[in-house]
């Protein structure tokens, strides 16, 4: 038995070398496992379900592929697909997860995020985070013409990538004392999230015990990956793109 868990593929149409790679993920690794997780920020930009670009399409076909092999497949939103919905997943058959959400990985309870909420010191991505996940926002864009839509996704990506050349690195990373605040309140020895391109496996302390976060790669000039298998610890996983 094998659950794998990725996040921060962003896939798009002008890095084909990532949907190149993660077909073959799917291919190698994730045909025939018990679980794959998406944790978010799969794909670079996603504006509703009414969309099926090229890429689009060729990734849900892959999928497809992947549940009828007999793997169950999850998936969660981040700060960039935070859009798909339940049309797409019942499309690839996958289950559309919370974030946050609590699994019993192999009999250890472990707390599932993409991260983003844990990145309290931006004060002001909160703010936009907070608008952008409020129901009726989400519903008043998706009525709106697909090429308006595709015109602002453009253009709230550019405001993004201007803005965060502006911030100070611990400012995106994850506050020490939400990560702690989220797994007591969830009461659990375990997270596993994506969303700051730091891979890495960090011991700390929650609810007076030993406890683990581990961070998911971003696909960029490696393919990350997490396995986890009954019995033994969760191993993080690389290679060149």
């Amino acid at each position: 038995m094998t659950t794998l868990f990725i996040s921060d593929l962003h896939l798009e149409e002008s890095r084909p070398d990532i949907t190149r790679a993660f077909l073959a993920f799917l291919d190698d690794r994730a045909r025939g496992v018990e679980q794959l997780y998406i944790l978010g920020d799969f794909f670079e930009a996603w504006i509703g379900d009414d969309e099926r670009t090229p890429l689009q399409e060729q990734v849900a076909e892959a999928l497809r592929a992947v549940t009828a092999s007999g793997t169950e497949l999850f998936l969660m939103h981040g700060n960039r697909d935070f859009l798909i919905g339940e049309d797409y997943c019942n499309r690839i058959g996958a289950t559309l997860l919370d974030d946050p959400t609590v699994v019993d990985l192999y009999g250890t309870p472990t707390l599932l995020m993409h991260g983003d909420s844990l990145c309290t010191a931006d004060t002001e991505y909160q703010k936009f985070r907070a608008n952008m996940r409020n129901p009726q926002w989400q519903q008043m864009i998706l009525q709106r013409p697909l090429a308006e839509r595709q015109q602002m996704a453009r253009q709230l990506r550019e405001i993004s990538m201007a803005k965060n050349k502006g911030k100070e690195e611990f400012i995106m990373d994850v506050t020490p004392d939400e990560v702690v605040k989220e797994m007591e309140a969830h009461g659990v020895q375990r997270l596993i999230h994506g969303h700051t391109h730091r891979p890495a496996v960090h011991e700390l302390e929650a609810n007076g015990k030993p406890a683990r976060r581990i961070v998911l790669g971003d696909w960029d000039e490696n393919v990350w990956w997490l396995e986890v298998t009954p019995n033994q610890p969760p191993t993080l996983k690389k290679h060149r793109l």
